[in-house]
Protein backbone atom coordinates (compact mmCIF):
# COMPACT_ATOMS: atom_id res chain seq x y z
CA UNK A 1 0.00 0.00 0.00
CA UNK A 2 1.55 3.16 -1.34
CA UNK A 3 0.30 6.95 1.15
CA UNK A 4 1.06 10.18 0.50
CA UNK A 5 0.32 13.26 2.41
CA UNK A 6 -2.69 15.22 1.60
CA UNK A 7 -3.46 12.54 -1.16
CA UNK A 8 -5.85 11.05 0.56
CA UNK A 9 -8.59 10.59 -2.10
CA UNK A 10 -6.21 9.12 -4.85
CA UNK A 11 -4.72 6.24 -2.58
CA UNK A 12 -7.42 5.38 -0.34
CA UNK A 13 -7.31 1.62 -1.06
CA UNK A 14 -6.60 0.09 2.63
CA UNK A 15 -5.92 -3.54 2.45
CA UNK A 16 -5.36 -6.42 5.23
CA UNK A 17 -1.85 -8.77 4.84
CA UNK A 18 -2.36 -12.34 4.42
CA UNK A 19 0.76 -13.56 3.44
CA UNK A 20 3.20 -10.81 2.07
CA UNK A 21 6.06 -11.63 0.43
CA UNK A 22 9.77 -11.32 2.27
CA UNK A 23 11.09 -9.87 -0.71
CA UNK A 24 8.67 -7.05 -1.18
CA UNK A 25 9.79 -5.25 2.16
CA UNK A 26 13.23 -4.20 0.33
CA UNK A 27 13.87 -0.93 -1.27
CA UNK A 28 13.71 0.12 -4.55
CA UNK A 29 16.64 2.04 -4.59
CA UNK A 30 19.10 3.24 -2.23
CA UNK A 31 17.81 6.30 -2.05
CA UNK A 32 14.81 5.12 0.23
CA UNK A 33 14.29 4.59 4.12
CA UNK A 34 13.15 0.87 5.57
CA UNK A 35 12.12 0.93 8.85
CA UNK A 36 11.99 -2.98 9.98
CA UNK A 37 9.54 -3.19 13.11
CA UNK A 38 7.79 -5.49 15.62
CA UNK A 39 5.30 -5.49 18.68
CA UNK A 40 4.47 -7.84 21.78
CA UNK A 41 7.23 -9.93 20.78
CA UNK A 42 6.76 -11.06 24.08
CA UNK A 43 9.81 -13.12 24.57
CA UNK A 44 9.42 -15.08 21.18
CA UNK A 45 13.19 -14.57 20.76
CA UNK A 46 13.17 -17.04 17.45
CA UNK A 47 11.96 -14.05 15.39
CA UNK A 48 15.10 -12.07 15.74
CA UNK A 49 17.62 -14.09 13.98
CA UNK A 50 15.23 -13.28 10.84
CA UNK A 51 14.42 -10.19 12.11
CA UNK A 52 18.40 -9.35 11.83
CA UNK A 53 18.29 -11.26 7.91
CA UNK A 54 15.93 -9.07 6.84
CA UNK A 55 18.09 -6.23 8.16
CA UNK A 56 21.00 -7.08 6.32
CA UNK A 57 19.19 -7.91 2.92
CA UNK A 58 17.41 -4.49 2.94
CA UNK A 59 20.82 -2.94 3.88
CA UNK A 60 21.87 -4.49 0.53
CA UNK A 61 19.75 -2.29 -1.81
CA UNK A 62 19.47 0.79 0.55
CA UNK A 63 22.05 2.83 2.77
CA UNK A 64 19.22 3.83 5.13
CA UNK A 65 17.72 0.98 7.63
CA UNK A 66 16.11 1.49 10.94
CA UNK A 67 14.47 -0.98 13.30
CA UNK A 68 12.34 -0.41 15.91
CA UNK A 69 10.36 -1.50 18.75
CA UNK A 70 6.78 -0.98 19.39
CA UNK A 71 6.54 -2.42 22.86
CA UNK A 72 6.13 -5.38 24.83
CA UNK A 73 9.38 -7.22 24.63
CA UNK A 74 10.94 -8.20 27.72
CA UNK A 75 8.41 -10.15 29.41
CA UNK A 76 5.93 -12.99 28.66
CA UNK A 77 7.88 -15.91 28.39
CA UNK A 78 10.53 -18.40 30.35
CA UNK A 79 13.89 -16.52 28.87
CA UNK A 80 12.55 -13.26 29.89
CA UNK A 81 11.40 -14.05 33.11
CA UNK A 82 14.64 -16.08 34.18
CA UNK A 83 17.45 -13.13 33.52
CA UNK A 84 14.43 -10.12 34.56
CA UNK A 85 14.61 -9.03 30.60
CA UNK A 86 18.10 -8.90 30.33
CA UNK A 87 18.64 -11.70 28.10
CA UNK A 88 15.95 -10.32 25.39
CA UNK A 89 18.07 -7.00 25.88
CA UNK A 90 21.04 -9.20 24.89
CA UNK A 91 19.55 -10.53 21.44
CA UNK A 92 18.28 -6.92 21.01
CA UNK A 93 21.49 -5.23 20.90
CA UNK A 94 22.48 -7.91 18.99
CA UNK A 95 19.91 -7.13 16.34
CA UNK A 96 21.20 -3.46 16.35
CA UNK A 97 17.84 -1.58 17.05
CA UNK A 98 17.61 2.03 16.69
CA UNK A 99 14.60 2.69 18.51
CA UNK A 100 12.33 1.07 21.23
CA UNK A 101 9.10 2.35 22.74
CA UNK A 102 7.72 1.73 26.01
CA UNK A 103 4.63 -0.99 26.24
CA UNK A 104 2.84 -1.69 29.65
CA UNK A 105 4.51 -4.86 30.11
CA UNK A 106 8.14 -3.08 30.14
CA UNK A 107 6.87 -2.06 33.80
CA UNK A 108 6.38 -5.56 34.96
CA UNK A 109 10.07 -5.82 36.81
CA UNK A 110 9.75 -2.90 38.48
CA UNK A 111 10.85 0.41 37.36
CA UNK A 112 14.24 0.22 39.06
CA UNK A 113 14.55 -2.52 36.94
CA UNK A 114 13.23 -1.47 33.69
CA UNK A 115 16.21 1.49 34.49
CA UNK A 116 18.58 -1.08 34.54
CA UNK A 117 17.80 -2.66 31.12
CA UNK A 118 16.96 0.87 29.32
CA UNK A 119 20.37 1.77 30.40
CA UNK A 120 21.54 -1.80 28.80
CA UNK A 121 19.63 -0.91 25.50
CA UNK A 122 21.87 0.41 22.79
CA UNK A 123 18.70 1.72 21.50
CA UNK A 124 16.56 4.91 22.27
CA UNK A 125 14.35 3.74 25.00
CA UNK A 126 11.06 6.53 24.30
CA UNK A 127 7.70 7.58 25.82
CA UNK A 128 6.53 10.89 25.33
CA UNK A 129 3.67 10.59 28.30
CA UNK A 130 5.76 9.04 30.58
CA UNK A 131 6.33 11.48 33.83
CA UNK A 132 6.49 11.70 37.63
CA UNK A 133 3.28 13.64 39.14
CA UNK A 134 5.35 15.36 41.33
CA UNK A 135 7.00 18.03 38.63
CA UNK A 136 5.62 16.44 35.33
CA UNK A 137 9.10 15.10 34.37
CA UNK A 138 9.72 12.96 31.47
CA UNK A 139 11.31 9.44 32.82
CA UNK A 140 12.42 9.15 29.21
CA UNK A 141 12.95 11.10 26.07
CA UNK A 142 9.89 11.47 23.97
CA UNK A 143 11.10 11.41 20.53
CA UNK A 144 14.29 10.85 18.39
CA UNK A 145 15.17 12.04 15.31
CA UNK A 146 17.52 10.13 13.13
CA UNK A 147 19.02 11.51 9.31
CA UNK A 148 18.77 9.35 6.52
CA UNK A 149 20.97 11.74 3.91
CA UNK A 150 18.98 14.98 3.54
CA UNK A 151 15.68 13.66 5.45
CA UNK A 152 15.34 13.62 9.37
CA UNK A 153 12.71 11.17 10.50
CA UNK A 154 11.39 11.86 14.22
CA UNK A 155 10.23 9.01 16.02
CA UNK A 156 7.79 9.57 18.71
CA UNK A 157 7.42 6.94 21.24
CA UNK A 158 3.65 7.26 22.96
CA UNK A 159 2.89 4.46 26.09
CA UNK A 160 -0.87 3.79 26.78
CA UNK A 161 -2.29 4.92 29.53
CA UNK A 162 -3.91 1.66 30.88
CA UNK A 163 -0.34 0.67 31.63
CA UNK A 164 -0.80 1.46 35.47
CA UNK A 165 -3.97 -1.16 34.94
CA UNK A 166 -2.12 -3.66 32.76
CA UNK A 167 0.85 -3.83 34.84
CA UNK A 168 1.35 -3.66 38.30
CA UNK A 169 -0.60 -0.12 39.89
CA UNK A 170 1.86 -0.53 43.42
CA UNK A 171 4.59 0.08 41.19
CA UNK A 172 3.68 3.42 39.86
CA UNK A 173 2.90 4.36 43.73
CA UNK A 174 4.99 5.64 47.13
CA UNK A 175 5.05 3.76 50.28
CA UNK A 176 1.70 5.71 51.06
CA UNK A 177 -0.17 4.40 47.75
CA UNK A 178 0.13 7.75 46.49
CA UNK A 179 0.65 7.70 42.54
CA UNK A 180 4.29 9.10 42.04
CA UNK A 181 3.83 8.39 37.90
CA UNK A 182 1.27 9.08 35.29
CA UNK A 183 0.79 8.06 31.80
CA UNK A 184 -1.12 11.48 31.22
CA UNK A 185 -4.40 9.75 30.43
CA UNK A 186 -6.27 12.98 31.05
CA UNK A 187 -4.15 14.92 28.62
CA UNK A 188 -2.80 12.52 26.21
CA UNK A 189 -3.66 14.22 22.95
CA UNK A 190 -2.43 17.38 24.42
CA UNK A 191 1.03 15.60 25.56
CA UNK A 192 1.64 14.03 21.70
CA UNK A 193 1.08 16.85 20.31
CA UNK A 194 4.01 18.83 21.93
CA UNK A 195 6.03 16.14 20.84
CA UNK A 196 5.19 16.31 17.53
CA UNK A 197 5.83 20.36 17.09
CA UNK A 198 8.76 19.90 19.80
CA UNK A 199 10.48 17.53 16.69
CA UNK A 200 8.93 19.19 13.79
CA UNK A 201 11.27 22.40 15.62
CA UNK A 202 13.88 19.99 15.52
CA UNK A 203 14.08 19.80 11.92
CA UNK A 204 12.13 16.31 11.14
CA UNK A 205 10.81 16.37 7.64
CA UNK A 206 8.33 13.39 9.21
CA UNK A 207 7.00 11.87 12.28
CA UNK A 208 6.91 8.02 13.06
CA UNK A 209 4.87 7.48 16.32
CA UNK A 210 6.16 4.28 17.73
CA UNK A 211 2.38 3.98 19.93
CA UNK A 212 1.72 1.34 22.13
CA UNK A 213 -1.56 2.09 22.03
CA UNK A 214 -3.80 -0.65 20.43
CA UNK A 215 -6.64 0.05 17.93
CA UNK A 216 -9.36 -2.41 19.14
CA UNK A 217 -10.25 -3.90 22.37
CA UNK A 218 -8.81 -1.34 24.65
CA UNK A 219 -10.03 1.85 26.21
CA UNK A 220 -11.72 4.05 23.39
CA UNK A 221 -10.17 7.54 23.90
CA UNK A 222 -6.75 5.93 24.12
CA UNK A 223 -6.51 4.00 20.70
CA UNK A 224 -4.33 4.28 17.77
CA UNK A 225 -7.07 5.81 15.29
CA UNK A 226 -8.19 8.58 18.75
CA UNK A 227 -4.58 9.57 19.29
CA UNK A 228 -3.94 10.22 15.56
CA UNK A 229 -7.36 12.20 14.95
CA UNK A 230 -7.32 14.31 17.78
CA UNK A 231 -3.42 15.54 16.86
CA UNK A 232 -1.92 16.79 13.58
CA UNK A 233 1.33 16.29 12.34
CA UNK A 234 2.02 12.33 12.29
CA UNK A 235 2.37 10.67 8.95
CA UNK A 236 3.12 6.98 10.13
CA UNK A 237 2.13 5.28 13.81
CA UNK A 238 3.58 2.03 14.17
CA UNK A 239 1.64 0.30 16.61
CA UNK A 240 1.09 -2.53 19.46
CA UNK A 241 -0.58 -3.80 22.72
CA UNK A 242 -3.83 -5.06 21.47
CA UNK A 243 -1.95 -7.70 18.94
CA UNK A 244 -4.07 -6.43 15.89
CA UNK A 245 -3.00 -7.14 12.40
CA UNK A 246 -3.27 -4.24 10.27
CA UNK A 247 -0.68 -4.33 6.85
CA UNK A 248 -2.26 -0.38 6.29
CA UNK A 249 -4.97 1.73 7.51
CA UNK A 250 -6.07 5.40 6.76
CA UNK A 251 -7.56 7.72 9.49
CA UNK A 252 -7.42 11.73 9.22
CA UNK A 253 -5.67 13.37 11.91
CA UNK A 254 -7.23 16.89 12.90
CA UNK A 255 -6.47 18.90 10.16
CA UNK A 256 -7.66 16.15 7.63
CA UNK A 257 -4.42 14.85 6.82
CA UNK A 258 -3.84 10.85 6.74
CA UNK A 259 -2.22 9.33 9.00
CA UNK A 260 -1.27 5.60 8.23
CA UNK A 261 -1.21 2.91 10.96
CA UNK A 262 0.39 -0.78 10.97
CA UNK A 263 0.33 -2.80 13.68
CA UNK A 264 2.23 -6.52 13.30
CA UNK A 265 0.15 -8.64 15.80
CA UNK A 266 2.45 -10.35 18.47
CA UNK A 267 4.78 -13.02 18.76
CA UNK A 268 6.82 -12.18 15.67
CA UNK A 269 3.45 -13.49 13.53
CA UNK A 270 4.74 -10.98 11.81
CA UNK A 271 7.78 -8.66 10.83
CA UNK A 272 6.44 -5.18 9.56
CA UNK A 273 8.13 -2.82 6.88
CA UNK A 274 7.85 0.68 6.54
CA UNK A 275 9.46 2.26 3.28
CA UNK A 276 9.77 6.33 2.62
CA UNK A 277 10.89 6.91 -0.83
CA UNK A 278 12.24 9.95 -2.27
CA UNK A 279 9.14 11.61 -2.83
CA UNK A 280 7.47 11.58 0.65
CA UNK A 281 5.51 8.35 -0.25
CA UNK A 282 4.64 5.77 2.67
CA UNK A 283 4.34 2.05 2.58
CA UNK A 284 4.33 -0.48 4.87
CA UNK A 285 3.89 -4.50 4.47
CA UNK A 286 4.10 -7.36 7.14
CA UNK A 287 6.26 -10.10 5.76
CA UNK A 288 5.00 -13.75 7.25
CA UNK A 289 7.56 -14.47 9.62
CA UNK A 290 7.15 -18.37 9.11
CA UNK A 291 7.05 -18.76 5.94
CA UNK A 292 10.44 -16.45 5.62
CA UNK A 293 13.73 -18.54 5.53
CA UNK A 294 16.83 -16.09 6.07
CA UNK A 295 18.21 -16.66 9.74
CA UNK A 296 21.27 -14.46 10.88
CA UNK A 297 24.27 -16.10 11.82
CA UNK A 298 25.77 -13.87 14.33
CA UNK A 299 22.42 -13.65 16.04
CA UNK A 300 21.32 -17.05 16.03
CA UNK A 301 24.87 -17.80 18.27
CA UNK A 302 23.70 -15.27 20.78
CA UNK A 303 20.31 -17.03 21.22
CA UNK A 304 21.98 -20.17 21.17
CA UNK A 305 24.25 -19.52 23.92
CA UNK A 306 21.22 -17.72 26.03
CA UNK A 307 19.25 -20.48 25.40
CA UNK A 308 21.76 -23.14 26.71
CA UNK A 309 22.64 -20.96 29.45
CA UNK A 310 18.93 -21.10 30.70
CA UNK A 311 17.99 -24.88 29.34
CA UNK A 312 19.45 -26.95 32.25
CA UNK A 313 17.10 -25.34 34.94
CA UNK A 314 14.06 -24.60 32.41
CA UNK A 315 14.23 -28.28 31.30
CA UNK A 316 13.59 -30.07 34.86
CA UNK A 317 10.43 -32.42 35.61
CA UNK A 318 8.43 -30.52 38.06
CA UNK A 319 5.08 -32.68 37.56
CA UNK A 320 2.75 -34.58 35.72
CA UNK A 321 -0.34 -33.46 34.05
CA UNK A 322 -2.95 -35.82 32.30
CA UNK A 323 -4.70 -33.47 30.48
CA UNK A 324 -3.95 -30.73 28.12
CA UNK A 325 -4.39 -27.19 30.42
CA UNK A 326 -5.09 -24.62 28.05
CA UNK A 327 -6.19 -20.51 27.82
CA UNK A 328 -8.70 -21.33 24.76
CA UNK A 329 -11.83 -22.99 24.57
CA UNK A 330 -13.27 -25.69 22.20
CA UNK A 331 -13.27 -23.61 19.52
CA UNK A 332 -9.85 -22.25 19.89
CA UNK A 333 -10.13 -19.17 20.82
CA UNK A 334 -9.14 -17.50 23.81
CA UNK A 335 -11.55 -17.62 26.84
CA UNK A 336 -9.20 -17.31 29.79
CA UNK A 337 -10.08 -13.92 30.49
CA UNK A 338 -13.67 -13.94 30.33
CA UNK A 339 -14.62 -17.63 31.17
CA UNK A 340 -13.95 -20.40 33.25
CA UNK A 341 -10.72 -22.50 32.01
CA UNK A 342 -9.10 -25.49 33.03
CA UNK A 343 -5.85 -23.86 33.51
CA UNK A 344 -7.37 -21.17 35.33
CA UNK A 345 -9.32 -23.69 37.59
CA UNK A 346 -5.30 -25.48 37.84
CA UNK A 347 -4.10 -22.03 39.43
CA UNK A 348 -6.73 -21.12 41.41
CA UNK A 349 -6.86 -24.37 43.12
CA UNK A 350 -3.60 -24.84 43.31
CA UNK A 351 -3.04 -21.32 45.35
CA UNK A 352 -6.32 -21.89 47.31
CA UNK A 353 -4.84 -25.24 48.93
CA UNK A 354 -1.05 -24.52 48.94
CA UNK A 355 -2.19 -21.47 51.12
CA UNK A 356 -4.99 -23.16 53.36
CA UNK A 357 -6.91 -20.47 51.52
CA UNK A 358 -10.86 -20.40 51.60
CA UNK A 359 -10.58 -18.80 48.31
CA UNK A 360 -8.20 -18.68 45.17
CA UNK A 361 -8.15 -16.47 42.47
CA UNK A 362 -5.93 -15.89 39.13
CA UNK A 363 -6.54 -13.06 36.48
CA UNK A 364 -7.01 -14.61 33.75
CA UNK A 365 -4.55 -11.81 32.00
CA UNK A 366 -1.79 -13.23 34.09
CA UNK A 367 -1.83 -16.67 32.37
CA UNK A 368 0.31 -16.74 28.94
CA UNK A 369 0.58 -20.41 27.92
CA UNK A 370 -0.47 -23.80 27.66
CA UNK A 371 0.28 -26.83 29.52
CA UNK A 372 0.43 -29.57 27.46
CA UNK A 373 -0.17 -33.59 29.00
CA UNK A 374 2.53 -35.13 29.63
CA UNK A 375 6.03 -34.21 31.78
CA UNK A 376 5.24 -30.51 32.92
CA UNK A 377 8.94 -28.39 32.48
CA UNK A 378 10.17 -25.15 34.46
CA UNK A 379 9.85 -24.14 31.46
CA UNK A 380 6.00 -24.92 31.04
CA UNK A 381 5.38 -23.14 34.46
CA UNK A 382 7.42 -20.18 33.66
CA UNK A 383 5.74 -20.00 30.20
CA UNK A 384 2.58 -19.76 31.92
CA UNK A 385 3.78 -17.33 34.64
CA UNK A 386 6.17 -15.07 33.38
CA UNK A 387 5.89 -12.23 35.50
CA UNK A 388 7.54 -13.45 38.49
CA UNK A 389 5.03 -12.57 40.61
CA UNK A 390 4.34 -13.87 44.41
CA UNK A 391 1.85 -15.47 45.44
CA UNK A 392 0.02 -14.44 49.07
CA UNK A 393 -2.77 -14.74 51.38
CA UNK A 394 -4.78 -11.59 52.74
CA UNK A 395 -7.87 -11.65 55.12
CA UNK A 396 -10.31 -9.85 53.98
CA UNK A 397 -13.94 -9.09 54.74
CA UNK A 398 -17.00 -10.50 52.82
CA UNK A 399 -18.10 -7.29 51.18
CA UNK A 400 -14.32 -6.98 49.78
CA UNK A 401 -15.07 -10.50 48.12
CA UNK A 402 -18.49 -9.47 46.77
CA UNK A 403 -16.56 -6.05 45.57
CA UNK A 404 -13.81 -7.49 44.10
CA UNK A 405 -16.08 -10.26 41.92
CA UNK A 406 -17.99 -7.67 40.49
CA UNK A 407 -15.20 -5.39 39.40
CA UNK A 408 -13.89 -9.14 37.93
CA UNK A 409 -16.78 -9.33 35.73
CA UNK A 410 -17.48 -5.64 34.84
CA UNK A 411 -16.14 -6.12 31.21
CA UNK A 412 -18.26 -9.59 31.00
CA UNK A 413 -19.28 -11.11 27.92
CA UNK A 414 -16.19 -8.78 26.52
CA UNK A 415 -12.47 -9.90 27.65
CA UNK A 416 -10.35 -8.16 30.30
CA UNK A 417 -7.14 -9.16 31.55
CA UNK A 418 -8.61 -8.87 35.56
CA UNK A 419 -11.21 -11.56 35.10
CA UNK A 420 -10.87 -13.90 37.82
CA UNK A 421 -10.18 -17.93 37.46
CA UNK A 422 -11.14 -18.96 41.14
CA UNK A 423 -11.09 -21.86 43.58
CA UNK A 424 -13.59 -22.18 46.48
CA UNK A 425 -16.23 -20.04 45.13
CA UNK A 426 -19.18 -19.96 42.67
CA UNK A 427 -21.53 -17.26 41.75
CA UNK A 428 -24.00 -15.94 39.65
CA UNK A 429 -23.12 -13.59 36.91
CA UNK A 430 -26.02 -11.19 34.90
CA UNK A 431 -24.66 -9.88 31.88
CA UNK A 432 -27.47 -7.88 31.02
CA UNK A 433 -27.23 -5.70 33.66
CA UNK A 434 -24.90 -3.30 33.41
CA UNK A 435 -21.79 -3.00 35.01
CA UNK A 436 -22.34 -0.90 38.70
CA UNK A 437 -18.69 -0.79 39.10
CA UNK A 438 -17.11 2.73 39.29
CA UNK A 439 -13.65 3.22 38.65
CA UNK A 440 -10.59 6.32 38.70
CA UNK A 441 -8.60 7.26 35.84
CA UNK A 442 -6.42 4.18 36.40
CA UNK A 443 -9.04 1.69 36.13
CA UNK A 444 -8.93 1.51 39.77
CA UNK A 445 -11.68 0.26 41.80
CA UNK A 446 -13.73 2.97 43.74
CA UNK A 447 -16.75 2.04 44.44
CA UNK A 448 -20.33 0.19 43.60
CA UNK A 449 -23.11 2.06 42.02
CA UNK A 450 -26.24 0.18 40.88
CA UNK A 451 -27.95 -3.02 40.90
CA UNK A 452 -25.23 -5.59 40.89
CA UNK A 453 -24.05 -8.36 38.10
CA UNK A 454 -22.99 -10.68 40.64
CA UNK A 455 -25.35 -12.83 43.05
CA UNK A 456 -26.07 -16.47 44.80
CA UNK A 457 -22.13 -15.99 45.82
CA UNK A 458 -21.14 -19.55 47.78
CA UNK A 459 -18.27 -19.98 49.68
CA UNK A 460 -16.62 -23.63 49.64
CA UNK A 461 -16.71 -25.13 53.17
CA UNK A 462 -13.51 -26.85 53.10
CA UNK A 463 -14.00 -29.49 56.22
CA UNK A 464 -17.16 -30.72 54.61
Amino acid sequence: MVFKRRLFALLCAVSVMTAMMPEAAYANDNDDIVILFESDVHCEISGYTKLASLKKEAEEKTDYVSVVSCGDFIQGGPIGAVSDGEYIIEIMNAVGYDAAALGNHEFDYTIPRLAELTDMLSAKTLSCNFITTDNSELVYDPYTIISYGDTDVAYIGITTPESISKSTPVYFTDENGEYIYSFCGDNLYETVQNSIDAAKADGADYIVALSHLGTEYVTDEWTAQEVAAHTSGIDVMLDGHSHSVIEGETVPDMNGDDVLISSVGTKFEYIGCLTINSEGEFKTELIETASYEGEDEAVSKVVSNIEAEYSAMGGRIAGQSDVTLTTLDESGNRAVRNAETNIGDFCADAFRIELNADIGIMNGGGIRGDIAAGDVTYNDILGMFPYGNLVCSVEVSGQTVLDMLEHSVKSSPDEAGGFLQVSGVKFNVNTSIDSPVIVDENDMFIEIKGERRVSNVKILNSET
